[in-house]
């Protein structure tokens, strides 16, 4: 089984906090990998001064292998086969943005709605901040605080990758 679901939302909404959720309570049962887009480029992944960091600044490559960890840092963008096939070994992906990929796609909203994720996503989830109302009887409504119901939506949504 390899199949996956993304998630969806504006800035500060709760998509990682989300994420990291559900990806806890499933990994006892599955094998879970996530990928997060980081569309501003603003992630940083390694302290200046360090080995890595230094290989990373020559433009290469570089995987950091250990004991406990592989990390992989490029220079190149990696489409989502790509990344899958590196990946390789799970049962559910859960992906964090790009939400140009045909996935199911579950949004996060908190306050306001929207409305430009409309024609991306099957389901919200919101907390008692939003106007449900605003939100067409197409898409099915979530509550962001109840973790077995999305689980339940991530579940029984996901698509074969």
């Amino acid at each position: 089984m390899r199949k996956a679901v993304a998630f969806t939302g504006p800035s500060n909404s709760g998509k990682t906090t989300l994420i990291e959720k559900v990806a806890k309570r499933l990994i006892s049962s599955y094998k879970i990998a996530i990928i997060k887009n980081d569309p501003s480029d603003k992630a940083k992944f390694d302290t200046e001064g360090k080995d890595s960091y230094k290989f990373y600044q020559t433009g290469a490559e570089v995987v950091v292998t250990s004991p406990n960890r592989t990390t992989y840092f490029s220079h190149r963008q990696k489409s989502l086969d790509e990344i899958v096939n590196m990946i390789n070994d799970f049962d559910i992906l859960l992906v964090e943005g790009l939400k140009y990929l045909p996935l199911p796609r579950l949004a996060v909203f908190r306050g306001d709605v929207d409305e430009s994720y409309f024609r991306y996503i099957k389901a919200v989830a919101v907390d008692d901040s939003v106007d449900k109302s605003k939100i067409p009887s197409n898409i099915e409504i979530l509550d962001l605080n109840n973790i077995d119901q999305i689980i339940e939506w991530v579940l029984n949504n996901a698509e074969d990758i």
